[in-house]
């Protein structure tokens, strides 16, 4: 099993506009699209964010700045594209640095919070009002999420499978708050929760704190918007595993886009890192603290209380 089967079905798609942000992700897709029959790819790319890669994936690929929202709209107008999917990164700092267009200040002047959930579920609100669907990101990526079980390298220790229950409740709590997706453990203890600096910083300051040996868990929050911010990990994540000497990282099933799983895996051997998949069930996150989580086909149960 590839995708959730909780998730609906999804419509026909031949022609595509494609909201890329940074990493290799929008490329992947990018050409996953076209292997899977899209005719027509239409890129809106982010000066200073986006690979020049996607010129290379795309039938055209309309550059703009940050913050110039009327430029995404004039896209979907002017191609007649009524299908659209967001897939990469934007660097979180650049919401407190960038000139804004009338169109996105009229956007986030109608947020009382300003999170991912609540910027791109208003942009996908105003795109519907303009007949455009945006669809889920794991769409043409569906055999890259992985089912719960080993993904990379050994299997974790009995210790680092408590930690991995510990920290998937607690990253299930702090992402249902929007604080963040990734939680740090060591031995029992919290190290670090992702903030607005993103995966990588949470990562090396959970390892900084705690030294070799932390459990990194990353799930989907609560109630998650499939259509953006989906949970993905590639070799970059690695790179950061490594500064930090993690030991293990435990990803949510079916819930979060594996890029380069064979290439993963080798780097992940090499490192001895353990990468698995788990279940979480949304509606009873606290559930994991006092229950279990599959794990790797075994049943990972979480460090009763003293």
């Amino acid at each position: 099993m590839t995708a959730d089967s909780r998730m609906p079905p999804l419509p026909p798609v031949q022609e595509l506009v494609l909201i890329a942000g940074k990493g290799d992700y929008p490329l992947l897709l990018a050409r996953s699209a076209r292997a899977q029959g899209v005719r027509r790819i239409v890129a809106i790319a982010f000066r200073h964010e986006t690979s020049r890669e996607i010129e290379r994936c795309a039938d055209e690929v309309r550059w703009i700045y940050l913050g110039q929202l009327q430029a995404v709209y004039d896209a979907f107008r002017e191609t007649a594209i009524r299908h659209a999917v967001m897939a990469g990164q934007i660097t979180p700092t650049h919401l407190f640095s960038l000139r804004f267009d009338r169109a996105a200040l009229a956007l986030l002047g109608r947020l009382k919070e300003r999170n991912a959930h609540s910027i791109f579920g208003a942009l996908c609100d105003e795109l519907k009002s303009q007949g455009v669907e945006l669809l889920p990101a794991y769409l043409f990526m569906e055999s890259a999420m992985p089912p719960a079980g080993p993904i990379a390298g050994r299997e974790p220790t009995e210790a680092e499978r408590s930690d991995i229950a510990l920290g998937l409740a607690v990253a299930k709590t702090t992402s249902g708050i929007e604080i963040g997706q990734t939680v740090v453990v060591k031995q029992g203890t919290i190290l670090a929760v992702e903030a607005f600096e993103g995966t990588d910083e949470a990562i090396i300051r959970g390892g900084r704190l705690g030294g070799p040996g932390t459990v990194v868990i990353k799930v989907a929050k609560c109630g998650h918007d499939m259509r953006f911010d989906i949970p993905v990990i590639g070799l970059r994540t690695l790179k950061s595993l490594r500064k930090a000497k993690a030991a293990v990282l435990a990803v949510e099933a079916r819930r979060t886009i594996l890029l380069d799983r064979e290439a993963v895996a080798r780097e992940a051997s090499r490192l001895g890192l353990s990468i698995v998949a788990v279940e979480a069930e949304d509606s009873r996150p606290s559930e994991a603290r006092q229950g279990s989580v599959q794990c790797s086909g075994f049943s990972v149960q979480a460090r009763p209380e003293a």
